[in-house]
């Protein structure tokens, strides 16, 4: 226990900027589901700690302020009424073999708290794909209740799930102030926009990798959108609901899991938003935001060395050139 108590961990200013920017999405997700938001963060938190220390006590290391963000965006992920035990399972999984299975920080090839997420999200269906609450409204909200209630129909469970079963559409006004069902993170998309442009404004976060997205995913849905394809909504609509904003502003630009070079952020960020439309449209999976990330970490690395690879064939035929004119 005196071990636990005296850790250490090691100072990283660019993690704490972007719990900075969780900030206001913490409080929101308490706002609209109630406390229980809290102390599921903070049930992530804690058990990604002790999985990383578990690591870091033999070597003497010190602990990451990185594992602070993975375990809050990990929990953010989730629906408000998901069991404690199951966030604690599903972090310790990204933790352990998202990010310590590869060597710990700086040598992971997949984002940990999406891996967490997918692990939970396959393994545990049933909490993660149809118990959701009702987002409180008014005032105090969720300030004033542990949890929220449960939904009662399909009808009101989230924006995308609801599209996909009965082709209805959320309010626009509902999706981009946060009043609907969904994670704790993931439903206010005017709050994860501030956050993007805190990110970007602080250099935090790559807007090469944030526009990609948007620019792949806008692109195939307006085409799938535009050809009649029923199980693509309209591009605004599926921009603002599942989660498209939080994974496309804290999870696809992670500086570890993705490319290095701009302009392979930038192919990196269009593969995510392509892939996105598809498997939202054509997959089980309503939201598709997650499996797309982590398609895109698996190809990050070779990005980058395709990127290099014809910046030098470039350099090359230049040089060439100047010899011969010389």
């Amino acid at each position: 226990m005196s071990e636990i108590l005296g850790m250490k961990f090691m100072k990283q200013a660019l993690m704490r900027k972007v719990l900075y920017a969780l900030a206001p999405i913490i409080l929101a997700s308490v706002y609209f589901f109630g406390w229980r938001s809290i102390l599921l963060i903070a049930v992530s938190v804690l058990f990604g700690v002790l999985a990383e220390w578990a690591f870091k006590r033999r070597s003497k290391k010190p602990v990451t302020e990185a594992v602070f963000v993975t375990a809050v965006l990990y929990s953010l992920t989730l629906p408000p009424a998901t069991p404690f035990w199951v966030a604690a399972v599903g972090i310790i999984f990204g933790v352990v073999f998202g990010k310590e299975a590869f060597g710990g920080f700086g040598r992971n090839v997949f984002n940990p708290a999406l891996v967490g997420r997918a692990f939970v999200y396959v393994s545990f269906p049933k909490f993660l794909t149809t118990e959701w609450n009702v987002p409180a409204s008014g005032f105090p909200g969720g300030f004033g209740t542990y949890l929220t209630p449960q939904v009662d129909a399909l009808s009101t469970a989230t924006p995308l799930i609801t599209y996909r079963s009965s082709g209805l559409m959320a309010e626009y006004l509902d999706i981009a102030f946060g009043r609907v069902s969904g994670s704790l993170g993931e439903t206010s998309a005017i709050l994860i926009i501030l956050a993007g442009i805190y990110l970007i404004y602080t250099k935090t976060a790559s807007k090469e990798t944030m526009g990609g997205v948007l620019l792949g995913y806008l692109a195939m849905s307006t085409i799938f959108f535009a050809t009649g394809v029923s199980q693509v909504p309209n591009p605004l609509f599926g921009l603002f609901s599942g989660g498209l904003l939080f994974g496309t502003v804290f999870m696809a630009t992670d500086p570890i899991s993705s490319p290095k070079s701009n302009e392979a952020k930038w192919i990196y960020g269009i593969l995510i938003g392509v892939v996105t439309v598809v498997i939202r449209g054509f997959a089980l999976f309503a939201g598709g935001i997650m499996f797309a990330i982590l398609i895109g970490n698996t190809f990050a690395p070779i990005l980058d060395e395709l990127v290099k690879y014809f910046k030098s064939q470039k350099t090359a035929k230049a040089q060439n050139g100047g010899e011969k004119i010389g």
